[in-house]
């Protein structure tokens, strides 16, 4: 078997987005006069939407906050980020060249990221990798989100391609999770965010330093196929 289209996680895969989360929690957290975070916490309360960023920015010692305190955080991080999205946002190495190689052996490309797609695709661009994808799916595309498997399902329907002949690629174990579930291979990258949680190797069929070294792993996969 042999790979037909190519999903990737987003944050944490393609891009090093934690300088603008950070910023825009500690403007939400000024905002709403709770105590700040550090980028280290943030890093490590990334993972699993914006939702659940923001509560855990604002959980301390166990408690919880409100759902008062909820929807005041979201709409403030939402303005917040909204603002700072990509301004200091890098492009991990080995992303472009890796996606160049993608494109040329013909696979279908796509995103799949529990990021709300009112950031999501304001990003790509930013950057300049949307024109790589065929299809973006964000955090709020379908009901549910990794490590659910029906986002990289979708993605799969929209791209024409059996979940068996994907490979998707993230830095967490919710992309591992989300990829099993959802019938896929999974290779990780061993950088990223992963809440804190280094990617073990048995949880993928590959631990790949970056996204080239991936393509020429799912390449070298496929010649021996033919041979």
């Amino acid at each position: 078997m042999y790979f037909q289209s190519v999903t990737f996680d987003l944050d944490g895969t393609l891009l090093d987005t934690i300088a603008d989360l950070a910023e825009g929690c500690r403007l939400m957290l000024e905002e709403i006069g709770a105590p700040p975070r550090t980028p280290a916490e943030v890093h490590s309360f990334v993972g699993k939407g914006m939702a659940v960023l923001v509560e855990r920015c604002l959980t301390h010692g166990g408690q919880p906050p409100s759902e008062a305190q909820m929807l005041t955080a979201i709409d403030a991080f939402k303005r917040h980020y909204a603002a700072v999205n990509g301004r200091l946002t890098r492009i991990y190495p080995g992303v472009s060249e890796g996606l160049e190689a993608w494109k040329a052996s013909g696979l279908k490309l796509g995103v799949v990221t529990n990021k709300p797609a009112m950031f999501t695709d304001a990003l790509l661009d930013h950057v300049g990798l949307r024109h790589y994808f065929e299809v973006v799916v964000s955090g709020d595309t379908t009901a549910h989100k990794k490590p659910h498997p029906e986002p990289i399902l979708y993605a799969c329907r929209k791209l024409g391609v059996d979940p068996r002949f994907n490979l998707h690629i993230g830095d967490s174990k919710h992309d591992l999770h989300a990829a099993r579930a959802a019938g896929c291979s999974a290779y990780a990258v061993p950088y990223g965010y992963n809440e804190g949680e280094p990617v073990d190797s048995a949880d993928c069929d590959a631990l790949v330093s970056d996204l080239l070294a991936a393509c020429r792993q799912a390449l070298t996969i496929k010649d021996l196929h033919h041979k």
